[in-house]
């Protein structure tokens, strides 16, 4: 374990952590299809869906840790498995509430998880750094 006083170069921290937030830009916006997005949040069959979109996240966090760290290549599943429940969670609670886009409470519940999303790629980014 580091010690607290570890000194990490904000250059490097911010260029980890944009490329991260870019990452996350590309699984989600750009990778995620119609059949993932929807698919991850029913009751049913969701798990197929909800595999192959956080293997997306997966995927991309590995090749930054291979470029990045190679040794921390295992920080990949733990973005899987922070992701898959982070988008299961939203699910279950959308369903179970029946928050639609046409409701406040959807917006907010999509505005939260992006926020967890987000936290995780700091935490990933940091983790970077200090393992």
């Amino acid at each position: 374990m580091p010690s607290p006083n570890v000194t990490v170069p904000l250059g490097s921290f911010c260029a980890l952590l944009l490329a991260m937030t870019v990452k996350h830009f590309v699984a989600d916006f750009l990778l995620q299809n119609h059949w993932m997005a929807l698919g991850k949040e029913q009751r049913d069959s969701w798990m197929a869906p909800l595999c192959v979109h956080v293997s997306c996240h997966a995927g991309l966090t590995l090749l930054i840790a291979l470029v990045v760290a190679p040794r921390l290549w295992w920080l990949a599943l733990v973005d899987l498995v922070i992701h898959a429940g982070v988008d299961r969670s939203k699910g279950m609670i959308g369903k179970r509430c029946r928050w639609e886009m046409s409701k406040w409470q959807y917006w907010w519940l999509l505005g939260f998880d992006q926020f967890l999303h987000q936290v995780t790629n700091i935490g990933l980014s940091a983790a970077f750094f200090l393992l």
